[in-house]
């Protein structure tokens, strides 16, 4: 029974002492590098730009059968594929437009933020070249 009567500390597991759990929280924010009301920004705007071109997408197969079904036209199913295909795909772009139009200022910006992906491109692009801090 080696370590009977040893002193550890809790929750070191025999890794050395452990910084306070306060340093390890002030450490964590200092990390987290988007603000909140940006990344709700960012939800809210991904959530619209990619929602809205999926139920299109996914109603383009109701609607199809229905006016298929019904004889009110001959729709081939290729013409049905690629409407599909392509209100997804412009909910694939309408992840990145969520993401990139939202503005980091306090202030919440204009509605659809066209004015701000210049400046997130170049933000993105300026935190990719940046080496890692030190930690």
């Amino acid at each position: 029974m080696a370590g009977k009567g040893k002193n550890r500390t809790s929750g070191g597991g025999g890794l050395g002492p452990q910084p306070p759990a306060s340093l390890n929280k002030t450490r964590a924010k200092a990390q987290q590098t988007i603000p909140d009301y940006v990344a709700n920004r960012m939800a809210r705007r991904v959530a619209v730009a990619t929602g809205i071109p999926s139920i299109l997408g996914m109603s383009t197969f109701v609607a199809s059968y229905l006016l298929v079904s019904k004889g009110v036209l001959d729709i081939p199913p290729g013409i049905t594929l690629v409407t599909s295909g392509g209100f997804f795909l412009l909910g694939l772009v309408g992840l990145s437009y969520g993401v990139l139009s939202a503005s980091w200022e306090p202030g919440a910006g204009s509605l659809l933020g066209i004015e701000q992906i210049g400046l997130n491109i170049s933000r993105l692009r300026s935190s990719i070249k940046r080496p890692p801090a030190a930690s």
